[in-house]
């Protein structure tokens, strides 16, 4: 067992959820399911209870513990990518696989949890400071997905 997990609630989906990101990211996968013991306020004896996850090598744990709390932009992940393909692929699974889209890179699984799919061009540019970092960021903010190609000009003014 790690020494710090990431709990993620959800309302009876942990293990749909666990799988897509481990068919989705790198480092990633399901390690194991556990059922309730007995019946508990949202589910029966026998229900998947928890699910232990890594996503992108990050030690996670999903509790199906029924509809009382739901995610919010509060917490995201934030997923670095090396370019334009990458962050494509990743952008899109979520979004196409009942997720929303958002704003200056983050959308929304079906589930709720918030991703930031980021490339590092972006994040090199913000820690760069002065002009290029304002330049990068103004050019983030109209934007939805991340535009690599976009984010680049930018830099170079």
């Amino acid at each position: 067992m790690h020494k710090n997990t990431i709990c993620l609630w959800y309302d009876k989906d942990a293990e749909a959820a666990a799988r897509f990101y481990a068919a989705t990211f790198p480092d990633s996968a399901v390690t194991a399911v556990h059922h309730a013991p007995s019946d508990y306020p949202s589910g029966k004896k026998g229900d998947v209870l928890t699910v232990e996850f890594t996503v992108a090598g990050v030690p996670c744990l999903g509790l199906n513990g029924g509809p009382a709390f739901r995610h919010s932009e509060a917490f995201s992940f934030q997923i670095a990518t090396d370019d334009q393909e990458e962050t494509d692929r990743y952008w899109n699974a979520i979004v196409a696989n009942g997720g929303e889209a958002s704003a200056c890179g983050w959308c929304r699984d079906r589930w709720g949890v918030s991703w930031q799919i980021t490339p590092r061009t972006l994040s090199a540019a913000l820690a760069a400071g002065g002009e290029e970092a304002r330049r990068a960021f103004e050019a983030m903010m109209n934007m939805t997905k991340i535009d690599v190609a976009a984010i680049e000009a930018a830099r170079r003014g």
